[in-house]
């Protein structure tokens, strides 16, 4: 995709979380020369007078961490604007609403926007991974790939020390580290669950007002989603509320304390995390694929409940996700009413199991293996 980007687009940008492999990338597989804002050095080459130091610079440029020099961008769009050639600049970052707005402001129309994402199954096993592994360990390649437990636990008590001393201290938060890190356990906590930021809020001792603040960064820098109620005129009493996931299962984990694959088996929070595993792994990859889909999640007052909602045009697909080794009549019950009602088109129950059959009209029971391996080469 992102070759596909610079044969269009004068700049390509690829956003990401931190760790999951856009600079290896950048340096293994684009050629042109390569700058990093957050390495002094080659900051200081941009700062005074940006324009000529970007005109004597060769061409393809990729310039990591482009977030942090917010005025780097209106004079990108007028040296590409004198040039439209695809394939001029490539932008690195790891913080979404910032490089949006000064993109939104500069560059529209000027550039492809790609989201690197940490290792997704059909990757992660490539590099000799199986699902059980990739599940617990998540996909940042420097934890999945790490040879022992204590390795993993370090390097991502490491990402998270990281993240709450140096980015959300560059937001002025008045939270110590501390409330922080305590913060970014009780989301882990609201896993796969309903988002009240008022209830968080008083958790807390900080208004909702802080807390929704909080989950801003967080989302922006890729650790979080808020997946949205579906909506519509049904006649039907539906939750108003957002599902909040932590979207990197080996992070989830550790904030968890969830150390082992046996571990994880025996915790109560292993339902709500094989859910948000398949959810993100199905989001992502359709992002890859397909072009103007939608996701949601259905919940009605009286508890009929879909997983995952993917509208794509008239095409609408529900999910009921399943932590059981076997699939049973009551797991598609409200897939079937909903199909039946016209919520969804069509739909799957995934389980952990390997058998696919035909549960009802329009509804499969599925592997999760089988259906995210479907999802990574666009077949749906």
């Amino acid at each position: 995709m992102i070759r596909e980007l610079a044969e269009q687009f004068p700049a390509v940008l690829i956003l990401g979380p931190r760790q999951c492999g856009k600079t290896t990338l950048a340096r293994r597989f684009l050629s042109g020369d390569y700058y990093d804002l957050e390495k002094p050095s080659d900051r200081q080459i941009f700062l005074g007078d940006i324009e000529p130091a970007l005109r004597n610079m060769g061409r393809p440029l990729i310039i990591d961490e482009a977030q942090t020099l917010p005025e780097l961008f209106p004079v990108l769009r007028s040296i590409i604007d004198e040039q439209r050639n695809p394939g001029r600049f490539y932008l690195l970052g790891s913080v979404n609403p910032a490089l949006i707005r000064h993109i939104s402001e500069s560059l529209a129309g000027r550039v492809g926007i790609v989201e690197l994402t940490p290792f997704l199954y059909p990757e992660a096993k490539k590099c000799a991974l199986n699902l059980p592994a990739v599940w617990l360990k998540g996909g940042f390649p420097n934890a999945c790939q790490t040879s022992s437990p204590v390795q993993w636990t370090r390097w991502l008590e490491a990402y998270v020390q990281t993240f709450v001393e140096r980015d959300m201290a560059r937001y002025g938060l008045k939270n110590s580290p501390f409330d922080i890190r305590r913060f970014m356990v009780m989301t882990a906590n609201l896993h796969g669950g309903l988002l009240n930021t008022s209830d968080l809020g008083r958790s807390m001792g900080v208004t909702y007002h802080t807390i929704r603040h909080y989950l801003d960064i967080l989302e922006a820098h890729y650790l979080v989603r808020r997946l949205a109620p579906f909506h519509a005129n049904l006649g039907k009493r539906l939750v108003k509320m957002h599902k909040i996931y932590i979207r990197d299962s080996g992070l989830l984990h550790h904030l968890l304390g969830i150390g082992s694959e046996r571990a994880l088996l025996e915790s109560p929070r292993r339902g709500a995390s094989w859910e948000g595993w398949v959810i993100e792994q199905l989001i992502s990859m359709e992002l890859l694929h397909k072009s103007g889909s939608q996701f949601f999640f259905y919940r009605t007052s009286a508890g009929a409940e879909i997983d995952l909602l993917i509208i794509r045009g008239a095409d609408k697909i529900g999910f009921e996700i399943k932590s059981a080794q076997s699939a049973h009549p009551r797991d598609w019950t409200t897939l079937a009413a909903e199909r039946a009602s016209g919520i969804i088109t069509r739909g799957y129950v995934v389980y952990m199991g390997k058998c696919r059959y035909p549960a009802a009209e329009g509804i499969e029971a599925i592997g999760a293996e089988e259906i995210i391996m479907k999802a990574a080469i666009g077949r749906i």
